[in-house]
Order: structure tokens, then C-alpha cells, then sequence
């Protein structure tokens, strides 16, 4: 008796698609996952108050500017003509001074964020994770419903932060 190939097609994917379904699940290993507060770990590094000072004097600065111009566009079409010359220079001081302040802050905050990157890694590494996430992503994109305290390495990871 000779089987046909319209009968064996069928018979080799199911073969395949049964054997696929199992093989793989036997041979994986478990994924460790740990969550941390990326917030906190930023909060613990030294730059942290540095890029916090120059955010408290760019809001000193550029705040009553942006009032001003936020007056001005209440008027809307009745600002006068010098009011909308003062706006436009207004928004040129704001965003200059708001340049400069981000150029003092950029290197702050990129030697925190390697930091911060790179303490993660050790400690995962060194702990035998495979993923780590940041916990309030996790928690508010509805990704994790559940995790036990065991998992947080946030504490670990300030250490190494230091």
C-alpha cells in the first residue's frame, strides 16, 4: 500500500506543529525578571541635585518670562502691535535661556543615565537576571499585574549607583 503525498501533507504538519508545541518548552530555561524604580536609582546618584538646582533657577528665570507671554496671548488679536513685538522677543529670550540651561544639565544627566544603566547590568548580571523593567512602566502600561517583592532590586541597584 502505497500513501500519497495529499495524505501525508497533512499528517507531517500536524507531526511538526505537535513536536514544535513540546520540544521547545522542555529544553527552555526559566527567566528571572526584576523590576526597578528608575526614578529612585536617578534620585540616588550625585548628579541628581546639581540637575535639580538648575532646574530650580531656569524656573526662577524663565518663569515669570512665560507669564508675560502667556498674558500676551490672552489678548489674542487685541494685543497691540508692540505687545506682539514683545512676545516674539520674549519667546527668543525664553528659548535661548532654555537652551542654555539644557546644555548645563545634558551632561549631568547623561553621566546619570550610564550610571544608572550601567549598575543595572552589574547587578542583574551578577544576580542572574534576564530582564529588568522599570517597575511604574510596568505597573501603569497594565504589563505586569503582579509581581512578588522578591523581583525589586531597586535597593541593590542604589548601591551600586554610589
Amino acid at each position: 500500500m502505497k500513501i500519497s503525498a495529499k495524505v501525508m501533507a497533512p499528517l507531517a504538519l500536524a507531526a511538526a506543529f505537535g513536536l514544535g508545541t513540546v520540544a521547545p518548552h522542555a529544553q527552555t530555561t526559566p527567566q528571572k525578571v526584576g523590576f526597578v524604580d528608575v526614578d529612585k536609582l536617578l534620585q540616588a546618584h550625585p548628579n541628581y541635585k546639581d540637575v535639580q538646582e538648575i532646574e530650580k533657577k531656569a524656573e526662577a528665570e524663565l518663569g515669570p518670562i512665560d507669564k508675560q507671554i502667556k498674558a500676551i496671548d490672552a489678548k489674542g488679536a487685541s494685543a497691540t502691535a508692540a505687545e506682539k513685538q514683545t512676545r516674539e522677543t520674549l519667546v527668543k529670550t525664553i528659548q535661548s535661556k532654555a537652551d542654555a540651561y539644557n546644555k548645563q544639565m545634558e551632561p549631568k544627566v547623561t553621566a546619570m543615565e550610564k550610571a544608572v544603566d550601567g549598575a543595572i547590568t552589574s547587578v542583574a548580571k551578577s544576580n542572574g537576571y534576564s530582564i529588568i523593567m522599570d517597575r511604574d512602566v510596568a505597573a501603569k502600561s497594565g504589563l505586569v499585574i503582579y509581581a512578588d517583592g522578591s523581583a525589586e532590586i531597586t535597593d541593590a541597584v542604589a548601591k551600586a549607583v554610589k
